[in-house]
């Protein structure tokens, strides 16, 4: 008995072990597949930031507050802005990292090499485990790589205000994040059989998948439709999750600082209404608890997706 199990060990560890190396060997896949997210981010320092920051500079003019009176509020509400992106692209690098690893999956599939698995005593439960397991560990690593250079660059402008407890949580909704991305791709991916039709769904996904999680721009912004609709996106609470973990203690010291300001809470409200962790599922507002419940939820709906759909993922083609 002690025997079977040791083979079964041996036997997921050396298919895990060959996704790795099969990966690792395209050193272009890895560069670009680690760029993707890193890019995203320059795009926003470079372009996007000083359009989020216009738009806090007219809420405070409207509020009669001057930038140059209050460099202190000022460079908070810089902290509060960037954290709110920064955690919204982590949580899409997530899902845009996750699919592309799956390009393993349906070379696979398409060079055959799942018609010599299926040919060998190797069970297709260990298989397709070791498919999750290599996506999930890859797609973790490259996102603490993405999360290590977010907290270099809030040092660097010196807008890390994270406690102990607050990088904790990131850490941990970062594995949920990641959890809830490899069962929503893998998924997908099951239906695929060539390298061409994924290399399509990644780039709709690259551009789409930002905007319906909310990671751009607040879901406030969309019409009620497309708002319902990105409440069936799993990823959407997986944003707001990370957003009040990375902006959570950031808020609280700026609400104290208005207050100390004598500045009017109508101000609070309205930059947390656009660069807040607050989500709306159907008009209906939704605490962070129950963004937490609602995300293993659909971690939960995911799996049991993929029990169904397992048999797609090492199915062999006839080609």
């Amino acid at each position: 008995m002690k025997r079977r199990i040791s083979d079964a060990i041996n036997v997921f560890y050396q298919l895990t072990k060959r996704h790795f190396l099969v990966f690792f060997k395209n050193k272009v896949r890895v560069f670009y597949t680690t760029m993707v997210p890193l890019i995203i981010i320059a795009v926003y320092i470079v372009f996007l930031r000083s359009l989020e920051l216009g738009t806090v500079e007219n809420i405070l003019l409207e509020n009669n507050i001057k930038i140059e009176d209050n460099n202190q509020l000022w460079k908070m509400i810089e902290a509060v802005v960037d954290s709110w992106m920064l955690s919204g692209i982590l949580v899409l690098s997530t899902i845009t990292i996750s699919i592309q690893t799956n390009n393993i999956i349906i070379n696979d599939k398409e060079n055959g090499v799942n018609r010599d698995f299926a040919s060998s005593p190797i069970s297709r439960k260990f298989l397709i485990g070791s498919y999750f397991v290599f996506n999930f560990i890859v797609t973790l690593l490259i996102c603490f790589i993405v999360l290590i250079i977010c907290f270099l660059y809030l040092a660097f402008m010196n807008e890390f205000y994270l406690t102990f407890t607050d990088v904790v949580m990131i850490i941990a909704i970062l594995i949920l994040s990641t959890i809830t991305s490899t069962l929503m791709t893998i998924f997908i991916c099951s239906f695929i059989k060539k390298e061409s039709t994924l290399g399509s769904i990644i780039a709709v996904f690259s551009a789409v998948a930002g905007f319906l999680i909310g990671a751009y721009m607040p879901l406030s912004m969309f019409p009620s439709v497309l708002r319902n609709v990105c409440c069936f996106v799993p990823g959407t609470y997986s944003v707001g999750l990370m957003r009040f973990a990375f902006m959570n203690t950031g808020l609280e010291q700026l609400q104290s600082m208005l207050t100390t300001l004598n500045v009017d809470p109508s101000l609070f409200d309205a930059l947390t209404e656009n660069f807040g962790f607050s989500l709306e599922v159907f008009d209906y507002p939704l605490e962070v608890g129950y963004q937490a419940i609602v995300n293993i939820v659909c971690v939960l709906i995911l799996a049991v997706m993929n029990i169904f759909s397992a048999k797609y993922l090492a199915k062999v083609t006839s080609n």
